[in-house]
C-alpha cells in the first residue's frame, strides 16, 4: 500500500515505457520469425493475447522494482532486474505455447522455440536501450561539466574501490570542481588498470614522480585527494602528506562512508594520521536506541557534548534538549544542529548543573528517555588549584543530574568519565571516580528495588584523551608549530591514549545500547578500547614533520616537567575492579565496585559542609576516605 501511495508521474511514464517495450519485443519476435501466411495465420491470436500479456508484464516489472528505479543511476542491480523480468516473461510464453500446443483445435505451434528465444533478447534490448542511453547522457554531461575550466586536476590516493566511490561522486554531482587525472594505489593488483576510464599511474611512493610528470606534460596537478584506504599503515599516509605539501599541493580527504557521511571532501587533519584504525561501529544498533526518543545532553556546547548532540540527531532522536551554562557555546551548537535539518526538535537551555532545583525542573518538564551527562570541569592543572570548583561541578553536579534523570523517569543516564578516574592521582580523576561511585550505587539500588522488572540504568563510560577536543594537546601543538615553536612536552616518557571525537561519542552511545539490553551482565562502568598508548614526544615530533618541518631544526621540543596531578602512564582498570568481556567490539566493562549509598550520602554531606567553609583539608580527607587509592601527589 505504501509503494502505491508513493507512485509518481515519473513512475507512470516508466511503466508506460516498459509496456511499450514488451509490446515491441513480442511483435518484433513474431515479425522476424514468421512471414506471409504463417504470420497472418497467427495474427488474430496474437492480438487477442497481447493486451493480457502486456498487463502481466507491467505487474512483473513493478514487483521487480523496474518502475521505481531512477534511470540516472542505472547500474548492475537494474540490469539484473531487467534480466529477471525478461526471464519471467519468456517462461510465461513457454507456458502459453504449451497451452496452445495441447489444445486439439490447434494444428500448429503458436510460438515455437525460435520466437521465444528472439523475444527474450528483444525484451532485454527494449527494456535496456533507453535506460542505458539516458544513463550515458547524464554521465557524459556530468563528466563534461566536471572537466570544465573550474575543475581542479586532482590525483587520487587509495585503493581502486575507494577511488571508484570518488569518481561516482563526481559523476553524480555530489563532488564538484574536481577532476581526477590519475590514481595512486597501495595495491600492486591495481597498477596499470583503468578505474572508470581514469588510469592507475603508480603506487603511493611514486607521488613526486607522477606530479612532476604531469607538469612536464603541461597538465599540472592542483590537488591530492586521500581516500580512506590511503590512511592504512601500508599506504604510508604520513609520507604522502609530507611529499604533497612539499610540492605545494592542496590535500583533501574523503570521509569513510561506513559512518553515513556523504561523499564530500574535507581537509586532511593531523589527527587523521596519528591513530590506529578506529573501531567499527554498529550504526543500526545506535539508531535503534535513539530513534524517536527524547534525549538530554548536559554540557552540550563542549567538544564531546556537541558531538553527542550531533550523533543523537543523526540517529533519529525526536527531541533533543541541550543544557549548557555558556551562552556562546549553547548558541553555536543549537544553530549548527538546526542547520542540519535532521528532523529532531532542538531546544537549548542555559543552566548550571550545580543548580539542583533548575536541573530537576528542566528535566521534569522535558521528560527525557535518555540523558547523556557530558558537563564537567576537566583541565587537570586548573582543578589542582581550585579543588572546591571541581567538587561542585564534577561531584555535586553529577549527583544533581543523576537524581533529576531518575525523578523525570528517564530510562538511562550515561555519564562521560575519564581514564584518570582509575586509581586517581589528580582532582579531576578523583572527582570523576566519586561521581562514578554514586551512579554505580544508585544503579545498584534501583536494580534491587525493581527486581526482574526494567529499571533506569546509570552507567559511566571512561576514555582517554580526545583529539581536537577543547584543551587537548593537539590544538596546543598546532598553535605552537604555527608560532615557530618551541613545542612544550611535560616529560620524554609521558604516554597517553587517544581517540577521535566521533569514535568516542559513537562508542558512548554503544555502551548505552548494551546497558539497556535485557540480557546484559550487571555492569555500570564501560571502558573504551583505545589501542596502544602514544608517547607525547613522538606525537609532537610527528606533528612537526607533518607540517613540512624538521624537529630540532625548524621547531624545538622542550620538556617543561610533570605538572601537579599528572602521571606518566594512564591505566584502564583498577586492581580492585576486574574486567568483564561484554561481546561488543571496541569496549570492555569493569566489575562494579562501590560503597553503599548510605555511606556515599554521608560523604556528600561532609563535603557540602567543607565546601561552605572552604575547608580544603576536610575536602581532601573526605575524598581520600571515599577513594583510598587516591595518589599522594595530588597536592
Amino acid at each position: 500500500m505504501t509503494r502505491l501511495s508513493q507512485f509518481t508521474l515519473r513512475n507512470f511514464l516508466i511503466l508506460v515505457h516498459d509496456a511499450l517495450a514488451t509490446t515491441f519485443a513480442l511483435l518484433a519476435s513474431f515479425y522476424l520469425r514468421f512471414e506471409g501466411s504463417l504470420l497472418a495465420e497467427r495474427w488474430p491470436q496474437l492480438i487477442h493475447i497481447l493486451p493480457w500479456f502486456v498487463l502481466f508484464s507491467i505487474v512483473v516489472s513493478y514487483f521487480s522494482n523496474l518502475t521505481t528505479a531512477k534511470w540516472r543511476f542505472t547500474s548492475l542491480p537494474d540490469a539484473l532486474n531487467i534480466l529477471r523480468v525478461a526471464a519471467v516473461l519468456t517462461l510465461a510464453l513457454v507456458v502459453l505455447d504449451y497451452v496452445y500446443f495441447f489444445t486439439g483445435s490447434r494444428t500448429f505451434v503458436f510460438l515455437g522455440r525460435v520466437t521465444i528465444i528472439l523475444f527474450f533478447f528483444l525484451e532485454v534490448f527494449a527494456l535496456s536501450a533507453l535506460r542505458l542511453g539516458y544513463r550515458y547522457f547524464r554521465y557524459s554531461r556530468t563528466r563534461l561539466h566536471a572537466r570544465s575550466d573550474s575543475a581542479a586536476p586532482a590525483l587520487l590516493v587509495g585503493r581502486a574501490a575507494d577511488a571508484e566511490v570518488v569518481l561516482r561522486g563526481i559523476e553524480n554531482g555530489a563532488i564538484k570542481r574536481l577532476w581526477p587525472v590519475g590514481v595512486l594505489s597501495p595495491s600492486p593488483a591495481d597498477q596499470g588498470q583503468l578505474i572508470r576510464n581514469i588510469p592507475v599511474v603508480g603506487g603511493v611512493d611514486d607521488i613526486e614522480a607522477v606530479i612532476r610528470d604531469f607538469e612536464t606534460r603541461q597538465r599540472p596537478i592542483k590537488r591530492v585527494v586521500m581516500t580512506p584506504s590511503a590512511f592504512e599503515p601500508e599506504a604510508h599516509p604520513e609520507s604522502v602528506l609530507m611529499r604533497a605539501k612539499r610540492l605545494g599541493m592542496m590535500v583533501s580527504r574523503l570521509p569513510s562512508l561506513e559512518s553515513g557521511d556523504a561523499p564530500r571532501l574535507t581537509n586532511v587533519a593531523v589527527e587523521d594520521l596519528l591513530l590506529r584504525p578506529t573501531q567499527k561501529i554498529d550504526y543500526a544498533r545506535l539508531e535503534a536506541l535513539v530513534k524517536g526518543k527524547s534525549v538530554i545532553v548536559t554540557g552540550g556546547g563542549g567538544s564531546i557534548g556537541a558531538e553527542i548532540c550531533d550523533r543523537v540527531a543523526t540517529f533519529g532522536a525526536a527531541r533533543l534538549l541541550v543544557i549548557e551554562h555558556s551562552e556562546p557555546a549553547l548558541y553555536a551548537v543549537t544553530e549548527a544542529l538546526s542547520a542540519r535539518d535532521t528532523g529532531a526538535v532542538i531546544e537549548g537551555r542555559i543552566a548550571d548543573i550545580r543548580d539542583r532545583e533548575r536541573i530537576i525542573r528542566l528535566m521534569g518538564e522535558f521528560k527525557p528517555d535518555i540523558v547523556f551527562h557530558a558537563a564537567a570541569l576537566k583541565h587537570v592543572p586548573i582543578l589542582e588549584r581550585d579543588w572546591s570548583e571541581g567538587v561542585k561541578t564534577n561531584i555535586f553536579g553529577s549527583v544533581n543530574v543523576a537524581d533529576a534523570a531518575r525523578a523525570a523517569g528517564a530510562s538511562a543516564m550515561v555519564m562521560i568519565s575519564t581514564d584518570k578516574a582509575i586509581e586517581p592521582v589528580s582532582m579531576l580523576g578523583l572527582t570523576k571516580r566519586f561521581a562514578e561511585m554514586y551512579c554505580q550505587a544508585l544503579d545498584h539500588d534501583l536494580a534491587a528495588e525493581a527486581g526482574s522488572k526494567p529499571h533506569m540504568r546509570l552507567i559511566s563510560v571512561r576514555f582517554g584523551n580526545v583529539l581536537a577536543s577543547n584543551g587537548s594537546v593537539v590544538p596546543k601543538f598546532k598553535a605552537q608549530i604555527e608560532a615557530g615553536g618551541p613545542i612544550t612536552v611535560t616529560h620524554p616518557d609521558m604516554v597517553r591514549y587517544f581517540m577521535t571525537i566521533r569514535e568516542a561519542c559513537d562508542l558512548v552511545i554503544t555502551a548505552a545500547t548494551h546497558a539497556m539490553t535485557p540480557a546484559r551482565p550487571d555492569v555500570s562502568v564501560y571502558v573504551l578500547n583505545m589501542g596502544q598508548p602514544v608517547k607525547i614526544v613522538d606525537l609532537a615530533e610527528r606533528m612537526i614533520r607533518l607540517s613540512g618541518l624538521q624537529p630540532g631544526v625548524d621547531v624545538e621540543v622542550v620538556f617543561s616537567g610533570i605538572r601537579p596531578g599528572e602521571r606518566l602512564n594512564e591505566i584502564l582498570f583498577a586492581s580492585q575492579e576486574p574486567t568483564i568481556e561484554i561481546g561488543v567490539d571496541g569496549m570492555m566493562a569493569a566489575k562494579p565496585n562501590q560503597p553503599p549509598m548510605s555511606t556515599l550520602r554521608k560523604w556528600l554531606a561532609a563535603l557540602q559542609e567543607a565546601i561552605e567553609r572552604d575547608d580544603r583539608v576536610t575536602i581532601r580527607a573526605v575524598l581520600q576516605d571515599a577513594v583510598p587509592e587516591f595518589g599522594s601527589n595530588a597536592a
